[in-house]
C-alpha cells in the first residue's frame, strides 16, 4: 500500500496512487459506465443555448437551490440572545445539519438541542418529546432562556408548539414563568431569512405581547434609543463590530436586537463558553421603547418589519448596504434619529474608501460579474459594483421574490453600466451554470458550493456568501461601512490579479503581462 510510517501522503496525493486508481477503474464495471464519448455529447449539450431554454422552463424541479431551510435561520435568531439554547422540535439529524453548517462556516461550536422525534412521535405527535426535551435541556444546560422552532416532521403533523410549551410547564419540565420563545419554522417553504424572520418576531413577540398570554403586554414608553437589526449575516462577526463601532462614534444610545457574533468569536484561553454575548432580556424588553429601529435586510425581516410598525416606532429599512452610497443611507440615518453630526472620523473613511475606488477602478471598470445569494445582499453588491463601474451582469437568488427582482432592476436602470444586465428570482445553481456557459462572464460572487461552478465553467468564484466552508476567517472581517466597502475592493481586486496572473503565467508564450507592478 501507499500510505505507510515512513511515507505519509495527504489526500490529495494518496488518491493518485496506482493503487487507488485501479480501485476507480474497477468501479466502472458496476456503475453506470456509459461511454465516454456519449458523456461528453451530453456535457457539451448542457453548455447550449437551447439547454439553456428547456433548463429555464422547468417549474416543478429544484436543483441545487442557493438557500438553506427556515430552522437555520431560526438557529442564527437563538444565538444571538443572552444565555438561550435553541431547541428545535424535530429529529436529531436535522439539527446535526444545524449545528455543523454554522461551525464549519464559523469554525466554532453551535450550541442546539433538539426534542429528539422519531417515527413514533411523527405518528403521534411529539408532547412527550417536548416535555423530556425541555426538562433535559433546562437541567443540563442551564440556560436563562429556550428558544423553540420546528422542523418539517412536526409541522407537517401539526404540533401546536404554545400547547405544547404551556403542557410542559404543566408537568414540571421547567418553571411556569420561564422563558420560552416560539416560532413555527416549517423548513418545506421559505428559506433561512424566513426562518429569521419568524423566530426574531417570536421573540420580540413574547416579551412585548405578554409572553404567550402568561403576563401583561408592555406599554410602550417612546424614548431616544436606537434599536438595529442586521439579518441573517454570515459575516456577522466582523460586520457587528463595524457597526457598534459606528454608532459608537455618534455616541447613541443603541440596542441590537439579535447579535450571535460573540458566540460565534470565542478566545482559546482553557474556558469553553456554551453562551457568550448576545442581547440580554432586559435589552429586548427596553428595545420596545426605542425611538426607532434600523434594519438593514428589508426581505429578512419583512414581518418584524411590519409589527415594528404596528408598535409605533420609525423603522429605517435598508439592503445590506455596502460600499458608499450604502453606507451613506446608514450613517445619515443615524446621524438623523440621534440629532448629531457626521463624526470627522467617518467621514476620512468615506474619503478612504472613495481615493482606493479611485485607484483601482481601472481594472475593475466594464467587468461582468454573476452572483447569487440572499435578497437583501444581492442588492447591497450590486449597488457596489456599480459604484466601481463594473457590471452585475446575472443576478440571482434561489428566495428572492418578485418584489425583490423590480427593485433590482430598478437599480441597474439607474446607473449606464447596469444596462443589459438581467435579475433572476426562485432561480437556481442550475440555472445560473446554464448563464456562466451561454453568457459568460469575468467573475462569479457566491458560496462555496459556486467552486462547483468555478470548476465547470472556468468562472473565477469570490466567496462572499454564507456558507464559506472552504476558506478560513472571512467571516472575521467587515463587509458593511466603508471599512467593509474596502475589504469587499481588495478581494474583488485580488481574484482579479489571480486570474490575470494565471492567465499570463507560461514563460515566453503568454508573460508578456506577467507584470510585478499591476
Amino acid at each position: 500500500m501507499p500510505q505507510d510510517a515512513d511515507k505519509i501522503l495527504d489526500h490529495e496525493l494518496l488518491f493518485r496512487e496506482p493503487e487507488y486508481q485501479k480501485l476507480f477503474a474497477d468501479k466502472t464495471e458496476f456503475e453506470f459506465n456509459h461511454a465516454e464519448v456519449k458523456v461528453d455529447e451530453i456535457r457539451n449539450w448542457t453548455k447550449t443555448k437551447e439547454y439553456q431554454e428547456k433548463n429555464f422552463a422547468r417549474d416543478s424541479l429544484v436543483v441545487n437551490p442557493a438557500k438553506a431551510c427556515q430552522p437555520l435561520g431560526a438557529v442564527y435568531v437563538a444565538n444571538g440572545f443572552a444565555r438561550t439554547m435553541s431547541f428545535v422540535h424535530g429529529s436529531q439529524g436535522c439539527v446535526a445539519y444545524y449545528r455543523s453548517h454554522f461551525s464549519r462556516h464559523f469554525k466554532e461550536p453551535t450550541s442546539c438541542v433538539s426534542s429528539s422525534m422519531t417515527e413514533d412521535a411523527a405518528v403521534f405527535g411529539g408532547l412527550n418529546n417536548m416535555i423530556d426535551g425541555l426538562a433535559n435541556t433546562y437541567n443540563l444546560y442551564k440556560p436563562d432562556m429556550i428558544a423553540v422552532s420546528t422542523t418539517c416532521m412536526a409541522e407537517v403533523i401539526g404540533d401546536d408548539l404554545d400547547a405544547f410549551i404551556k403542557n410542559s410547564k404543566q408537568k414540571g419540565s421547567i418553571p411556569a414563568d420561564f422563558d420560552v420563545p416560539f416560532a413555527h419554522t416549517p423548513a418545506f417553504v421559505g428559506s433561512h431569512i424566513t426562518g429569521y424572520d419568524n423566530a426574531l418576531l417570536g421573540v420580540l413577540k413574547h416579551f412585548w405581547d405578554g409572553k404567550a398570554g402568561t403576563a401583561e403586554a408592555l406599554t410602550r414608553v417612546p424614548g431616544e434609543s436606537i434599536n438595529f437589526i442586521g439579518g441573517f449575516d454570515g459575516f456577522v462577526v466582523g460586520n457587528m463590530k463595524e457597526v457598534r463601532r459606528i454608532f459608537d462614534l455618534f455616541g447613541a444610545d443603541v440596542t441590537v436586537l439579535c447579535d450571535p457574533s460573540e458566540v460565534w468569536n470565542t478566545p482559546t484561553d482553557g474556558e469553553f463558553r456554551m453562551y457568550e454575548g448576545g442581547t440580554t432580556k432586559a435589552d429586548v424588553e427596553k428595545a420596545l421603547n426605542a425611538k426607532a429601529t434600523i434594519v438593514f435586510q428589508e426581505f429578512c425581516c419583512e414581518k418584524t418589519i411590519k409589527y415594528l410598525k404596528e408598535k409605533g416606532q420609525e423603522v429605517v429599512v435598508l439592503n445590506a448596504p455596502v460600499g458608499v452610497a450604502g453606507t451613506d443611507e446608514f450613517i445619515m440615518a443615524i446621524s438623523r434619529l440621534t440629532g448629531k453630526p457626521v463624526p470627522a472620523q467617518l467621514e476620512r473613511e468615506r474619503g478612504q474608501l472613495v481615493d482606493a475606488m479611485a485607484d483601482s477602478q481601472a481594472h475593475l471598470h466594464g467587468k461582468k460579474y454573476a452572483m447569487y445569494g440572499d435578497p437583501d445582499q444581492m442588492i447591497g453588491y450590486t449597488r457596489f459594483l456599480l459604484e466601481l463601474g463594473a457590471e452585475p451582469t446575472h443576478v440571482l437568488a434561489t428566495n428572492g421574490t418578485d418584489d425583490w427582482a423590480a427593485k433590482v432592476q430598478a437599480v441597474l436602470d439607474a446607473s449606464p453600466f447596469g444596462a443589459g444586465c438581467k435579475v433572476y428570482p426562485k432561480r437556481d445553481l442550475w440555472h445560473m451554470r446554464s448563464l456562466l456557459f451561454t453568457e459568460p462572464v469575468d467573475f462569479l460572487i457566491g458560496n462555496t458550493y459556486g467552486k462547483y461552478l468555478e470548476r465547470d465553467t472556468g468562472t473565477p468564484l469570490i466567496r462572499l456568501v454564507f456558507p464559506i466552508f472552504d476558506r478560513h476567517h472571512y467571516h472575521r472581517f467587515p463587509t458593511w461601512g466603508y471599512e467593509g466597502g474596502l475589504r469587499l475592493l481588495t478581494m474583488f481586486l485580488d481574484e482579479f490579479f489571480e486570474a490575470l496572473d494565471a492567465n499570463t503565467i507560461v514563460p515566453g508564450k503568454t508573460d508578456y503581462s506577467y507584470d510585478i507592478i499591476r
